[in-house]
């Protein structure tokens, strides 16, 4: 089902890309306005990458395609300066698509989720003087939304003391399947290897690692998403390490789309530290974290070292994550039912189950009227 509004003027335009950690949320928080109230008109801004345009239709809307994927890199060498000068064309392109965009529609307001996509809008509707919201899914604040707050954007954060003044403290929505699993998991237990939705080299190393050691064990499962792009290279090697005899089992797959049936069977995740700690917050999921160091301003450590704090994971640096310390930091959890119990609880602790209808309605009492 198509739910993009056909009104021309809009209620509420959403803006999220890069990751699933900037999506999902966007995708709970238009379900909280439905349910609000049906009628509202809603349409989605994202890039044009694959993993954007698939998970925003798949919610059941026509998006808005923007041409920007990627940022400006930090970088001095050749390779990446001409990456930057493609950037600000892309950049520039979309200004002025936003624009032109968003005076025609008019929406009463426009709600940002962070990644470079966001700031064209965010910008466009400051000028034309309709009413901005962002929202923060991590404990540190990337480029985009601290950006929007410099512009005068009201923000909307995950946790407190997130680097936006003034912000309302929501929570992070989740998507309403995720919020809805009861966890049964599976016998024999089941580690589940995401490495969010684009894939981490990291990730899928130590899981193929941990296949070639545990080869002969029947008293494990092991689940392998291994990013889109990263899944052929990852079947080679899997291809490659693969014996006659061999008993672990091990399931294998570019991306997953029903996050829910892994949230509800898993026993243990090794994931990234993005958006998606929130999920594990909100199946109350023990988990082991590695950031991914390149992350804007570290905050994927932030999110990893909270959850920590918090008693619910693991946190793993990139270094540390070595098939050798995955297997010793695995079997740890396992042995002990009382420690996996205390960390799915302390988990679940972070979550707040109605941060998509809190936000939707700080949302609408900052639209037009």
């Amino acid at each position: 089902m198509n739910r993009t509004s056909s009104r021309s003027t809009l209620d509420v335009c959403l803006v999220a890309g890069g990751t699933g950690g900037h999506i999902f949320p966007a995708i709970a928080v238009a379900t909280a306005l439905l349910d609000c109230d049906a009628e509202t008109g809603i349409v989605f801004v994202t890039d044009s990458r694959p993993s954007s345009l698939d998970a925003v239709r798949r919610a059941g809307y026509e998006p808005k395609i923007l041409p920007i994927e990627a940022g400006i890199h930090r970088d001095l060498a050749p390779r990446a300066i001409i990456q930057n000068l493609a950037a600000v064309l892309a950049i520039v392109r979309s200004l002025i698509e936003s624009w032109i965009w968003l005076r025609k529609t008019s929406p009463s307001v426009v709600v940002g989720f962070g990644s470079y996509v966001s700031v064209p809008m965010i910008l466009s509707a400051r000028a034309l003087g309709i009413p901005v919201l962002v929202h923060e899914q991590n404990a540190h604040a990337g480029l985009a939304n601290q950006m929007a707050a410099r512009f005068g954007a009201r923000c909307a954060v995950s946790v407190e003391g997130t680097n936006l003044r003034n912000a309302i403290v929501t929570g992070n929505p989740v998507r309403k399947e995720i919020a809805n699993v009861v966890r049964v998991p599976s016998e024999p237990p089941l580690v589940a290897f995401v490495g969010a939705s684009l894939g981490s080299e990291a990730l899928n190393s130590g899981a193929l690692g941990l296949y070639d050691k545990w080869r002969h064990r029947t008293d494990i499962e092991l689940v392998l998403v291994t990013g889109p792009g990263k899944f052929a290279a990852c079947q080679s090697r899997f291809d490659a390490l693969r014996r006659d005899g061999d008993a672990l089992a091990f399931h294998m797959t570019g991306f997953e789309h029903d996050m829910a049936a892994l949230y509800t069977r898993a026993t243990l995740m090794v994931t990234r530290g993005g958006g998606s700690v929130w999920e594990l917050a909100a199946s109350g999921m023990p988990a082991i974290i590695v950031p991914w160091p390149l992350a804007t301003e570290d905050h994927q450590t932030a999110n990893a070292r909270a959850c920590a704090a918090a008693g619910g994971a693991i946190h793993l640096s990139e270094s540390e994550c070595t098939t050798e310390n995955l297997e010793r930091q695995i079997n740890t959890i396992l042995d002990s039912r009382e420690l996996l119990i205390a960390m799915g609880v302390s988990m679940h602790k972070m979550s707040r189950p109605n941060a998509a209808a809190d936000l939707a309605s700080v949302i609408k009492a900052h639209r037009l009227p």
